[in-house]
């Protein structure tokens, strides 16, 4: 952490921890709060441990999109559905995409809060740590869902 310190010093922090929501489990995420923060935003994932780091610079890659027809509808395909399950034509496409990082190690991922946030000690990390994550909503005695 002390080679950070002098990065720390240059740049203020420009992001905010907040609370959410992974999926269902409970989570929280840094969002940006400034124009010159360097991610979109930091996402922690209970069950893998780790954060996801969306940065703002764009980087291609390919991905595989439905194929369009002249009216902008997605082509069907004949006969049998593709082996991926697929009942839509798809090409290989070039995309935009922003880049990601993922840190792995609980150390990394507290050094990276205390770097960017303003309000580092605002949740407390250890419940994501030290134990599965709850999921949203859920108490011992009220159901995630209930009958409708």
């Amino acid at each position: 952490m002390a080679k950070n310190k002098k990065y720390i010093q240059e740049n203020p922090k420009s992001m905010m921890l907040v609370k959410s929501a992974f999926g269902q489990m409970k989570s929280f995420k840094l969002i940006p709060i400034t124009n010159d923060c360097p991610f979109v935003e930091c996402l922690f994932s209970p069950r893998e441990k780790m954060m996801v780091v969306i940065g703002k610079y764009m980087k291609g890659s390919y991905h595989m999109v439905p194929k369009l027809d002249d009216n902008g509808d997605e082509i069907p395909v004949k006969g049998k559905p593709r082996a991926n399950g697929k009942k839509v034509k798809e090409e290989r496409r070039l995309v935009d995409t922003c880049s990601e990082h993922y840190i792995v190690t609980e150390e990394e991922i507290r050094e990276t809060i205390q770097m960017f946030a303003v309000n580092p000690d605002a949740i407390e990390l250890d419940e994501f740590f030290l134990s599965d994550s709850e999921l949203v909503g859920a108490t011992a005695t009220t159901p995630i869902i209930e009958k409708v």
